[in-house]
């Protein structure tokens, strides 16, 4: 059930995450989909929708900072991060309090936790009178949804209400830092730029692949198309196969179907526009999709990583 994202239909919504039932809705970074993160059945029906495998974290949201120490043990740090980013796409993982159930977090003593920058998202949460666990709203390791329509084509009916609040403004998920090491390193690129982040809190390192899943998107292969998707920095097409582009900022001739990333070469443009233009080239019964490398600096950083993901090599 696709529901505008009006003040009734978030009361209405809310009332389902209460129930122990499944909302998807909009965040700024890519749809969630959402459950209370407290009641443990609730949130094993996202693993169950999404095939995923329990042993990926999901990330718990909230909408006060406050409520951070309700759930984890916040350091300095974590407060100072909060104070320049949120609501905004940064997660955190910290250490974790009993209160959250171990299928939210993987079994692990740390939890993931973000408070998202829509008005819709936040309102869910405090409508819920809860915290709400939410990954994706898609099926496990496919394309992320930046739109009400994406969730309803992979999960359809499986989800209770979907809310439906436009695209999503920043279209690639929330960067992940944990806090527990020293420096504190960035488990997954995302919506807000690294340099950003060491601008308020110093230096940080980035994670190499590898290494023990401790929070989502860590997974070598995720973000993926059901078309082979390949990555050039000069994009040609290949012989004999339908292909299609993926194009930063200039179409190129031969490519049976085009898609362009950011005519002005705008990598903010380019993220919010990224798995938009993936889903549309999805659809086009292609052979395989050449993606066209950015420039990876600010965000371009996670729009090559997702497409190395999506890419799987």
């Amino acid at each position: 059930m696709i529901l505008k994202a009006t003040e009734e239909n978030i009361k209405k919504a809310a009332e389902v995450i209460r129930k122990g039932g499944l909302v998807a809705f909009p965040t700024e970074t890519v749809y969630g989909l959402g459950a209370d993160a407290l009641n443990k059945e609730a949130v094993a029906k996202i693993f169950e929708v999404k095939q995923r495998p329990l042993i990926d974290p999901i990330i718990v949201h909230i909408s006060k900072v406050e409520d951070l120490e309700k759930l984890a043990y916040p350091t300095e740090l974590a407060y100072k991060l909060a104070k320049a980013f949120w609501p905004g796409p940064l997660t955190m993982v910290l250490p974790k309090k009993e209160v959250v159930p171990s299928i939210v977090t993987a079994g692990l003593d740390f939890v993931a936790i973000r408070m998202p920058a829509h008005p819709v998202a936040l309102k869910l949460i405090e409508e819920s009178k809860t915290f709400i666990a939410a990954p994706s709203a898609n099926l496990f390791s496919k394309l992320s949804p930046t739109r009400a329509e994406h969730v309803y084509e992979q999960l359809g009916d499986k989800v209770d209400i979907i809310l439906d609040g436009g695209k999503c403004d920043v279209g690639v998920e929330s960067t992940i830092i944990d806090l527990t090491t020293e420096p504190p390193t960035i488990l997954r690129l995302g919506g807000l730029d690294v340099e950003a982040i060491e601008k308020v809190i110093g230096e940080v390192k980035i994670t190499k692949e590898n290494k023990k899943i401790k929070a989502p998107g860590m997974l070598k292969k995720h973000y993926s198309p059901r078309t082979p998707l390949r990555i050039m920095k000069e994009p040609k097409p290949i012989p004999n196969l339908r292909c299609g582009l993926l194009a930063f900022k200039e179409p190129r001739e031969g490519f049976e179907v085009v898609e362009i990333l950011s005519r002005k070469g705008d990598l903010r443009e380019a993220a919010a526009n990224l798995y938009d233009s993936l889903h549309r080239l999805d659809k086009q019964n292609l052979d395989i999709i050449i993606a066209e490398a950015v420039p990876e600096v600010g965000l371009g950083r996670a729009i090559m990583d997702r497409l190395r993901k999506a890419q799987g090599l």
